[in-house]
């Protein structure tokens, strides 16, 4: 039986593989392994790329977010951490990073819903929330699936209520919101370089990118230990540095990540003809002032069918995800630290329905067929 997969990295490495190769081989020559010169290079080209003035390269995604928070706390109240009073507002529905590192930086989640259209942040209800609490100091929208979130209207609420912004780009590299790269408009933005990601590298990895002087330099400090002499700190700190050998292999496929965005954006709009009509299916909404890099191309499967579809298609060697099948504020870790704002019925709604296709960029037209084909074959 023919499989096919969500993704294919190895089908992906033999694409670029001369290259990916020849990338590592320069590694192997200069042993320069902790902060070498790829790390520098990655972090101007994407920079430049998105349209910043500071790339740090950090560990992964998630150590991204956290030293965003830990740079604001330090710069915003002149302290190491924020306090369990101080509330980040940011969605339920998303992966466990995103609220776990407003746990490690100290702060309060505070999870609203979601738009059932985009899955993105309910604008709507952070302004509502807003008008219940004065104790928010920031916001983080997740850019998920690689959609944007709308982010004229955060930043005008922001701007309003003297908040910060850190967009989660985890999913979303390359995307674009009104002509401006994501991850370029709020105070920060993180990014994720985890195997599976739009870019990705064989391990883990992340970039904070800002504007800011300040953040940058605090930021710098903090994946160092805490200081510019490491034997001499200013700040808790940790060993977060993106690895030189994860830099020389993200500059390869740097190159290729617009190509495979457009490859993305193309089968995705395969799925949107072959399933437009289908009873029972919901496709994934794009904004009109967005442009996607469909990460993940998410359909919602509704009468309590999903699951079935899923065994279906499996059965036929067609791989799927949920993304997510719980929530945040389900979860045991954020039971008794986080708080719940207006209701979540949307989020838990989608946690039930949401079904993730094959997204590989390399995958061809017959293989797309055929994963149309069995989805109207489960719903019969």
């Amino acid at each position: 039986m023919k499989q096919i997969p969500m993704l294919d990295l190895k089908l992906e490495y033999e694409y670029m593989k001369e290259d990916i190769d020849a990338a590592i081989k320069e590694c192997l020559g200069h042993q320069r392994w902790i902060l070498g010169p790829e790390v520098k290079e990655l972090e101007e080209r994407i920079a430049k790329h998105i349209g910043v003035k500071h790339c740090i390269g950090t560990s992964s995604g998630t150590e991204a977010l956290v030293l965003s928070m830990r740079a604001l706390a330090i710069k915003l109240k002149g302290q190491e951490y924020f306090d369990k009073t101080d509330e980040i507002i940011t969605t339920s529905f998303t992966f466990t990073a995103t609220g776990d590192a407003i746990l490690r930086a100290g702060a309060t989640p505070v999870f609203v819903d979601i738009d059932p259209e985009t899955y993105n942040i309910n604008i709507d209800k952070i302004r509502e929330h807003l008008t219940r609490s004065g104790k928010v100091v920031g916001i983080i929208p997740v850019h998920l699936y690689g959609q944007a979130c709308n982010m004229d209207e955060i930043m005008k609420i922001a701007k309003e209520h003297n908040l910060f912004v850190i967009e989660d780009v985890a999913q979303a590299f390359g995307g674009i919101w009104n002509s401006k790269k994501l991850g370029s408009i709020g105070s920060t933005g993180a990014f994720s370089f985890f195997p599976s990601k739009n870019l990705g590298g064989f391990g883990d990895g992340g970039m904070l990118a800002t504007n800011d002087d300040e953040i940058e330099e605090l930021a710098r400090m903090i994946i160092k230990h805490g200081g510019k002499d490491k034997y001499n700190v200013d700040h808790i700190g940790y060993n977060a540095r993106l690895d030189t050998l994860q830099a020389a292999i993200l500059l390869v496929k740097f190159k290729y990540v617009e190509e495979f965005n457009e490859r993305r954006r193309k089968i995705a709009q395969f799925y949107n003809e072959g399933l437009k009509d289908v009873e029972g299916i919901i496709l994934g909404k794009t904004l009109p002032e967005a442009q996607h890099v469909y990460h993940q191309y998410t359909i919602r499967i509704l009468d309590g069918k999903r699951d079935k579809v899923q065994k279906h298609l499996k059965d036929k060697g067609i791989s799927t995800m949920i993304y997510y099948p719980v929530p945040l504020h389900k979860m045991r870790v954020f039971e008794s630290r986080m708080k719940v704002s207006g209701g979540l019925k949307e989020s838990e709604e989608a946690t039930k329905e949401v079904l993730s296709l094959p997204m590989e960029p390399l995958l061809e037209v017959k293989d797309l067929e055929i994963v149309i084909q069995e989805i109207k074959r489960a719903l019969v």
